[in-house]
């Protein structure tokens, strides 16, 4: 499978003016990521998410390392770099005293895309602009913006899409849209975002970065293997719960045995202790036993040596 977007030991340093101090906001990253690929770099603000797609649209240079996008040197050759790419960087590309409509169709004239009025109209239907689009874009909701700046950059339909926290100020309805919209597209999609639902529900693969640093590269099941030490159980029960509380307390192979609503959460180290649970367990009126997995908010705390 071809390599689309490519980083070798990509480290940028600013130094600070009338300082000697200097911020590190990209720390030695490497990176491979398929063509056809939705890969999502999760990370808090500050992490250095927005600095790397910065990299890779040419509009800042690597102080160390390399980047290639669809085998092209981001430095060495920026304008081909740029004919290849589509780029979200929330609603900032906007403007904001002219109306929707002629903000799309102003982008659509610059990248020269035929048929603008239809595709134009197609794709704010989608999304529920359409009938916003004669309206002047400063009196649109921060969620509408968004929105519209997605429209911009999918109008534009290059091979690869780097998004920058597309789905930020977006209502649950919206974010369901996006990440719909997103799957069924066939390109190579690179996102950054720290909206740990969306990462998990659209990306192929995952990595975490903290502090400039990629910290781990996987799918959410790669990293939930590397870092699930133990298993943790919802048991629902419709009595007795304090009784059978007490009794695990006294098991070497659990931990983590809270009360939770109708039952208790408990933690098992590995499933060859399953027997013991269970024998332990058939003395009670269980209603469910039920496995849960970590969710990436755990994960990213856990890899970041924070949980």
């Amino acid at each position: 499978m071809k390599n689309i977007i490519e980083t070798n030991s990509v480290s940028k340093i600013y130094k600070l003016k009338d300082e000697k101090k200097e911020i590190v906001a990209l720390d030695n990253v490497s990176l491979n990521i398929n063509e056809g690929e939705i890969f999502g770099l999760l990370g808090p603000n500050g992490a250095g998410k927005t600095t790397l797609i910065k990299v890779f649209t040419t509009l800042t240079q690597p102080t160390e390392g390399w980047a290639k996008i669809d085998g092209v040197d981001v430095v060495e050759n920026p304008k081909k770099v740029k004919s290849k790419l589509a780029l979200m960087l929330g609603s900032e590309m906007l403007y904001y005293r002219i109306t929707g409509y002629d903000n799309l169709k102003f982008f659509c004239k610059v990248y020269k895309i035929p048929d603008y009025k239809e595709k134009i109209y197609a794709l704010a239907k989608v999304f529920g602009l359409d009938k916003w689009l004669r309206e002047y874009v400063g009196q649109y909701s921060s969620g509408m913006k968004m929105k519209l700046a997605l429209c911009r950059t999918l109008l534009i339909d290059r091979k690869i899409l780097l998004l920058d926290e597309p789905t930020l100020g977006l209502d649950v309805e919206s974010t369901h849209i996006i990440i719909n919209k997103l799957k069924d597209m066939n390109r190579t999609i690179f996102l950054t975002s720290h909206d740990l639902n969306v990462v998990e529900k659209l990306c192929d693969r995952i990595a975490f970065i903290n502090e400039g640093k990629i910290l781990k590269i996987g799918t959410k099941q790669d990293i939930q293997n590397l870092y699930k030490s133990q298993i943790d159980i919802k048991i629902e029960i419709q009595q007795s719960i304090e009784e059978l509380k007490n009794e695990l307390l006294n098991k070497e192979f659990l931990s983590n045995i809270e009360i939770e609503n109708n039952g208790i959460l408990i933690s098992i180290k590995d499933r060859t202790y399953y027997q013991k649970l269970l024998q332990i367990l058939g003395k009670y009126p269980v209603l469910k036993f039920q496995e849960q997995e970590s969710s990436l908010e755990e994960l990213f705390l856990k890899i970041t040596g924070k949980f």
